[in-house]
């Protein structure tokens, strides 16, 4: 499928792009910019009705996709480079949040966490990397982390940890993969009103949404949009001389 930008400049037209945790929040937003900047799209998640559904609208496609799991990584990696013959772009965009203090966290909770926020970055950026290096056409790989990845935040261990691992990995990763032309980058949202954090007590109702955006210097709680506005930025060409960074969109949240 060869996707034609809509409302955009074309900042990614001809690029293949693949985006894990595609099916609704920040994958979502960042697949239908994505689309209108002139990219072929892949959206993948685990929520196949919710994803296809999304993927459809906004003319990408679908693929079923438990991150966590290395084959079907090198399934999916093999199904992008079969029916577009490249792969440009990857965002590893899928994770969870589930708050909990330390000593409340259990090992399951810890494992669940790690294995979708930790290792499936980590297999993104094995097999996707090793795609694109034989590839040998560059690219870009954007990895979601959190400001949970740049300091501590109360009640989130193994949030926290998995998304400070995101950073490290994105530091390696670019010094081992700049030579073939790939550069690697790492985002860092604040509070973002999406689904996954819709269960925090700071969200809970009005009265207290309204107090989260106005401790924000900005005065608002972000929105996909603006997480997707830097991540289109990072996978187009206008980010050509940046690898190896953290970039915080976050409303001034950290400081």
């Amino acid at each position: 499928m060869s996707a034609t930008p809509a409302n955009g400049r074309g900042r990614l037209a001809g690029k293949v792009a693949l985006i894990t945790g595609g099916a609704r929040g920040q994958g979502a937003e960042e697949g239908r910019l994505f689309v209108a900047e002139g990219a072929t799209v892949v959206l993948t998640d685990v929520l196949e009705e919710v994803g296809g559904q999304a993927a459809a609208e906004m003319g990408a496609e679908f693929l079923t996709h438990d991150v966590g799991d290395e084959a079907q990584w090198e399934a999916v990696v093999a199904d992008v480079i079969a029916h577009h013959g490249r792969l440009d772009v990857l965002v590893n965009n899928a994770g969870i949040f589930e708050p909990k203090q330390l000593t409340k966290t259990s090992l399951d909770d810890w494992n669940r966490t790690i294995r979708i926020n930790q290792l499936g970055v980590f297999l993104g950026l094995k097999v996707a990397g090793a795609a694109m290096i034989d590839a040998g056409n560059g690219g870009s790989i954007v990895n979601i982390s959190s400001v949970a990845g740049l300091e501590g935040v109360f009640g989130s261990m193994a949030y926290g940890a998995s998304k400070w691992a995101v950073r490290g990995m994105t530091k390696v990763a670019a010094k081992e993969f700049g030579r073939a032309g790939i550069r690697v980058n790492s985002v860092h949202p604040g509070i973002i009103d999406t689904e996954m954090i819709s269960g925090m007590p700071m969200m809970s109702d009005d009265e207290r949404r309204e107090r989260a955006a106005r401790s924000l210097p900005v005065g608002r709680l972000g929105t996909p949009r603006d997480i997707a506005n830097m991540v289109l930025f990072l996978a187009s060409d206008e980010s050509g001389f940046c690898t190896g960074q953290e970039f915080v969109v976050d409303g001034g949240a950290f400081r």
